[in-house]
């Protein structure tokens, strides 16, 4: 990724976080997109701990994996973080599939 590339999804980034805080009622899912895998986790940031996390090639494998260990853990509802990436492709297919395996944002 170019340098420029990188600036404008950190700038992005750092609008999202301003308004996205996580709770334990109601956690963050954060994702990470990298040249080999999407990383997906469930953060409180009033504590600072992850609470689930996932990760993989395949996008709607992750987003249900994530929505599995949520619901192990009785989390129903989320805050979604798209971490300054575009709500497309893979972004978007951990986010329909979260969804459809039961987690509510």
């Amino acid at each position: 990724m170019t340098l420029r590339k990188q600036s404008a999804r950190d700038r992005k980034r750092k609008k999202i976080r301003a308004k996205v805080s996580g709770t334990a009622d109601r956690p963050r899912l954060s994702v990470f997109k990298s040249n080999t895998g999407l990383y997906a986790q469930l953060v409180d940031d009033v504590k600072g701990v992850t609470l689930a996390a996932a990760k993989g090639a395949d996008a709607k494998a992750v987003g249900a994996a994530l929505a599995k260990a949520a619901s192990a853990k009785k989390i129903k509802s989320v805050v979604f973080d798209r971490g300054g990436y575009i709500y497309a492709g893979s972004v978007k297919a951990l986010a329909e599939s979260a969804r459809e395996a039961g987690l509510e944002f």
